[in-house]
């Protein structure tokens, strides 16, 4: 049988969620407790990678198994488990083909920006010193939703087919004094929101001009775009599925 379980960590003790041979990640620590509880070799696939100290607020993975459980149980034993830093909401089952990865619809990621020092926040936000011009930065923001290859915006030599991602939406709200960057697309490449985002500062900060946007985007290549902000400030925060992957 195959369930879907849903989880959110924070991601600041982790090489990020994918296994790696040197480094601890959120997908070893959850596939211990899965493991060890039901008393039996877990392997789980993750609907994305998050790099190295992104959090994410939702994310969901798939794994098999021929054992019985109890669902309420196994969730509030796993949470006993597991550290302070992740959290398990939900394990459901689903279709024997369902796949968190290649059946997800969609995916959000959320960048917080502070805009004053913030001692309550330094871990959770990433705090910018120059003042920005949110007018502008969202003047390029808009220009995102134009093109389909992003390429500039992805991190050297990865092994993908396509640069090509369907962004879906695009925006900047102010919330209290953070600057909040929402976005949703089909896919995302490797450093991709963290390079966009850096790009759009460099807009604000007046450094580059709004319709540079346009020809950095076209050159394909990431020296040209902007700067990569820090990766505790990146959250991904939703993952959208079709209801008929459920069992």
């Amino acid at each position: 049988m195959r369930y879907f379980i849903e989880l959110s960590y924070n991601g600041k003790a982790y090489h990020g969620w994918q296994i790696q041979p040197n480094a601890i990640s959120v997908q070893e620590v959850l596939e211990k407790g899965l493991s060890t509880l039901l008393k039996e070799p877990i392997a789980t696939m993750g609907a994305g990678r998050t790099d190295a100290g992104v959090h994410a607020t939702q994310l969901f993975a798939h794994f098999d198994t021929e054992i019985i459980f109890d669902t309420p149980k196994l969730i509030y034993k796993l949470n006993s488990f597991l550290p302070e830093d992740i959290s398990i909401q939900n394990i459901f089952e689903v279709k024997p083909d369902a796949h968190a990865r290649f059946h997800a619809l969609s995916r959000q990621y959320l960048y917080r920006i502070a805009l004053e020092k913030n001692p309550f926040n330094t871990e959770q936000a990433f705090l910018l010193k120059p003042k920005l011009n949110i007018n502008k930065v969202r003047e390029a923001t808009k220009i995102l939703l134009e093109y389909k290859n992003f390429q500039c915006f992805s991190k050297s030599n990865t092994d993908v087919k396509t640069y090509n991602c369907n962004i879906m939406k695009a925006e900047w709200k102010i919330v209290d004094n953070e600057l909040h960057f929402t976005i949703k697309a089909d896919r995302f490449l490797r450093n991709m929101v963290r390079a966009i985002v850096g790009t759009l500062i460099n807009i604000g900060i007046g450094k580059f001009e709004v319709e540079s946007m346009h020809d950095i985007i076209k050159s394909k290549n990431r020296s040209e775009a902007g700067f990569s902000v820090p990766a505790h400030a990146l959250y991904l925060t939703a993952i959208e599925y079709p209801e008929n992957i459920k069992k």
